[in-house]
Parts: C-alpha cells; sequence; structure tokens
C-alpha cells in the first residue's frame, strides 16, 4: 500500500466530520434564537414555531434590539434570516441519527447545487479549450516569456487573488484558475501545492482582509449596526501587512521546492501525485502563437474577465458566472469548426472529470444540515456569547477572535456568519465597551484564518482538483496561521485602545 491510500479521501474525511456533527447534538442542548425575514414590504419574525408579520420599519428593528438599519434590508444587503438578540430559548432535543447522517450530504447537494453546476460547467468548457491546443500553445508562450522570473508570476497573482477576496469575495470562481495555473507552475519546477496556496489560499487570504466584500464586510457592519467604512483604513492596512507575510512565506516554501523538488510537502507525504490536469514540457525557446490560437486565446481570457466584471459591476452570482462560460465553450466549438457530437462528447468528459469535487462541496454542506437539523447552531452561538460577556475589552476581543476561529469550523458561509452572530455579540460589545469596527474585524479575522483549514469550506474541493492531502496542506499553512493570528490579535487589541 503507498502512502497516498494510507490518507484518508476528503469524502472520507467529510463523512467523519458529519458523524461527530451528529453525535454533538446528543450532547449539546437544543436551542434556536428568533430570527427576523424582511419580505418586501414587511418583516416575518419567526417566533417558538409560528410566523408574525411586522411592519418593515426602523422601528421595528429598534423595537427588537436589532441595530441594523432597514435600508440594508430594503437595498438587499442583509436577504438572510437574522437573529434576534435576547430572544434564545431552548427546544426539545433533536439527536441526528443514522438516517440524518446518510441524508446529509444528499441534503448538502441539494443546497449547493449552484455552486457544483458551476463547477461541472468549468470543466465542460476547460476540456473543449483543451482540445483546441490553444491552452497548451499559450502556456508554451507564457512559460518562454517568464522564464527566471516565475517568482514574480506567484507574487503577482497571489496578490491579485487576495485582492479579488479582499474587495468583491471572490471565492468559488476561482476554481476556473486551476486548469490554466497547475500546468503552469509544474511546468517551472514548483509542486501541486503551489497552485492551491496561490488559488484557495490567496482567497480566502482575501476573507481576512476585506475591505468592502459584500458578503462579508458590508453584511456583517450592517447587522453589527455600523457603516461599513468605519475601520476600513485599518483593514486595508491589515491587508498590506497579511498579503505580505503570506506572499514572502509562500515565495520561499516554492524557492525552496524549484531548487530542491525532494523537499516539497506534497513528495514528502503524498508521494509522486501525477497532476489531473493535462502537462506540457517547458518551452526555452521563443515560442510564436498562431492567429486561431490567439482567436481561442482571447475568446478564453475574455470569458474570465466577462465573469470578473459581472460580478463585481452587475452583481451576478453562480447562475450568470455559470452562463458565461457555457456560452464560451460554445464560441470555442464554432470557432474550432468543432462537430456537434464531438463537442458535446468532449464538455461531458470534462464535466465528468469534476464529479469528485461536487460531491466534496455537497458533503461539506451536509455538515450544516446536521447542525441546523439538531437545534444546536444557535446554542454553540449563545453559549459562546455568554462565556466572553462582562470580560476586560482586551480580554474580550482576543476571546471573541478564538470563538469566530471556532465557530467558522461549524458555519462556513460568511454571510450565514454575519447574520446569525452579529445582531448577539454585537449587543455584548456595547457592554464591553468595544467599538463595532473590531467586531466585525475578529468575525473577518477568526474567518480568514480558520477558513484555511476548515474541511467545511472550500479547502477539501481545492485539494481534489489537484489530488494532494490535507497532511501536506496542514504541514504547509500552520506556520503562517500562527503568525497571523498573532498580528490580528495585536491588531485587536490596538485597535479597542484606540
Amino acid at each position: 500500500m503507498t502512502l497516498l491510500n494510507k490518507i484518508p479521501h476528503p469524502l472520507t474525511i467529510l463523512m467523519g466530520v458529519i458523524v461527530l456533527a451528529a453525535l454533538a447534538t446528543w450532547l449539546v442542548p437544543a436551542g434556536k434564537f428568533d430570527t427576523l425575514t424582511y419580505n418586501k414590504p414587511s418583516f416575518t419574525l419567526s417566533k417558538n414555531g409560528s410566523d408574525l408579520t411586522l411592519p418593515a420599519t426602523q422601528r421595528t428593528l429598534d423595537s427588537l434590539h436589532i441595530s441594523a438599519p432597514i435600508t440594508a434590508f430594503e437595498q438587499g444587503t442583509i436577504r438572510k434570516p437574522i437573529s434576534v438578540p435576547g430572544t434564545y430559548h431552548r427546544l426539545p432535543k433533536n439527536a441526528q441519527g443514522v438516517i440524518s447522517v446518510i441524508e446529509a450530504p444528499i441534503k448538502g447537494l441539494y443546497d449547493t447545487i449552484d455552486i457544483i453546476l458551476f463547477v461541472l460547467l468549468i470543466g465542460g468548457f476547460i476540456q473543449v479549450f483543451n482540445a483546441t491546443g490553444a491552452l497548451e500553445a499559450g502556456l508554451k508562450s507564457l512559460s518562454a516569456t517568464m522564464k527566471g522570473r516565475e517568482g514574480l508570476l506567484i507574487i503577482i497573482l497571489t496578490f491579485l487573488l487576495t485582492f479579488g477576496g479582499a474587495s468583491y469575495g471572490m471565492a468559488e470562481e476561482a476554481f476556473a484558475f486551476y486548469p490554466v495555473l497547475v500546468p503552469l507552475f509544474l511546468a517551472a519546477g514548483y509542486d501541486l501545492l503551489v497552485p492551491v496556496a496561490v488559488i484557495f489560499g490567496g482567497t480566502q487570504l482575501g476573507t481576512l482582509s476585506s475591505f468592502s466584500n459584500p458578503f462579508s464586510t458590508i453584511i456583517a457592519s450592517n447587522a453589527c449596526g455600523i457603516s461599513w467604512t468605519d475601520g476600513l483604513n485599518g483593514r486595508l492596512l491589515m491587508f498590506v501587512l497579511s498579503a505580505t507575510i503570506y506572499i514572502v512565506y509562500l515565495f520561499r516554501y516554492a524557492q525552496k521546492v524549484r531548487l530542491n523538488p525532494e523537499a516539497s510537502l506534497v513528495y514528502r507525504y503524498d508521494g509522486a501525485v501525477q497532476s489531473p490536469f493535462p502537462s506540457f514540457k517547458e518551452q526555452t525557446a521563443g515560442v510564436k502563437l498562431s492567429m486561431r490560437n490567439k482567436l481561442l486565446l482571447v475568446v478564453f481570457f475574455l470569458a474570465f474577465a466577462t465573469m470578473i466584471t459581472g460580478v463585481v459591476v452587475w452583481h451576478w452570482w453562480l447562475l450568470e458566472m455559470s452562463s458565461v462560460f457555457l456560452i464560451a465553450a460554445v464560441l470555442i466549438a464554432v470557432l474550432q469548426r468543432m462537430d456537434q457530437k464531438v463537442f458535446i462528447d468532449t464538455f461531458i468528459k470534462g464535466a465528468e472529470g469534476l464529479l469528485s469535487v461536487a460531491f466534496i462541496i455537497g458533503a461539506a454542506r451536509g455538515v450544516t444540515a446536521i447542525l441546523d437539523g439538531g437545534n444546536i447552531s444557535d446554542t454553540i452561538v449563545h453559549e459562546a456569547a455568554q462565556l466572553i460577556s462582562g470580560l476586560p475589552s482586551g480580554v474580550f476581543i482576543v476571546l471573541l477572535l478564538m470563538v469566530y476561529c471556532l465557530f467558522t469550523l461549524f458555519i462556513s458561509s460568511s454571510s450565514g456568519m454575519a447574520v446569525v452572530t452579529m445582531p448577539i455579540i454585537g449587543g455584548l460589545a456595547v457592554a464591553a465597551h468595544v467599538p463595532g469596527r473590531e467586531i466585525v474585524n475578529s468575525y473577518l479575522f477568526g474567518m480568514g484564518i480558520m477558513g484555511l483549514v476548515t474541511p467545511t469550506g472550500l479547502l477539501l474541493p481545492s485539494l481534489a482538483l489537484v489530488g494532494i492531502s490535507i497532511k501536506a496542506w496542514w504541514k504547509f499553512i500552520w506556520p503562517v496561521m500562527v503568525i497571523l493570528f498573532v498580528l490580528c490579535a495585536v491588531f485587536l487589541v490596538i485597535g479597542t485602545s484606540i
């Protein structure tokens, strides 16, 4: 048995987490906060299993001690049900049994079908484009152009992906970059861990330093009752500091592997893993692209540019992004004069290649299904809030950072975390004399740090895309996580005293 075969598959890991979550529903008391949902032109208050219609006014929010402004609901910033402070109540235990464990990953597939379809359509798009030969030609040309400066490419791409995560919440859409960057970095002499660190690590680091991310910073700030621009300068400073630390750490590792392939953590823990994406031999001489390949590459990159522009400017999400790659695949087939049967077979083959990733995404969401089914998510939030209430501001904010690190293991959605916890924690912050901006920062920092390793987020699908183990990733990432935690703790303590 090889070393790789001894390492649990990501699906095995996630099923183990689902079982642990189910066991927790037997041990942790069930409970729930009342929730408020905006259904234009009114609010719906869900309380003790019944729904009450309330006027959608600021007076309603004030009466429920919710600090969020009414405009946050009217403009669509807060769309999910928001917890009502002071309404936590115990519920009859609803322990999750064997049937619930079996159903959990299936429910997760239902809940993440939009993400799954996006990933499968990307797989089909990339396979069609690979069949034209333009991608390999383009990568050879880029490799020749960057000869001797591949390290600069790591720095630039990591910074851009971190900026994407921090500015508009780039996450799932980054999956599209793996088929392009994996062959490029391998041809340059790096290992499979480097593209994961650039793409997943970069976008996840953006969560930590989100300065204008509508899915985290803006929702959390509104739920906490403050403007999202409060603390903006500090978050921009954190963006520069955290990105610099991470890029230096990654660059040093990448250069070490390039000089000595046996220093690779992938080689050490996983053995000789083969790339799942088509590879090419590095081209050292000048490479000229044909006009046809140039045109195909223009279409290829326009698809990505359109996706990013749509998300930032037109507020697109997964339906629109998926449509972009489907249209781009058809356009490439037309330009290539590809037979319709060949096109369909090629597209389906590409989607098949990412089916394992799709199942991993669904299984990860299954953990949330278990916790929600057992009604223990709100209990965890309530007990943690009680634990840190009444402490000195410096101690309060550092413990809150640790609490959000813990919460991220259970709630990997940044928007979901914000609407569940911010109304509750925000109320405690007033008593602890902690500025609202630091409450939001502790939430961002905790999710950013722990999101680098939580199995319920995008880590396992990212590792599955390139075929490396969570052990290799853990050995790479834990030192920089410690550094980032210390940096964030110091930043928060200073912020509470200003």
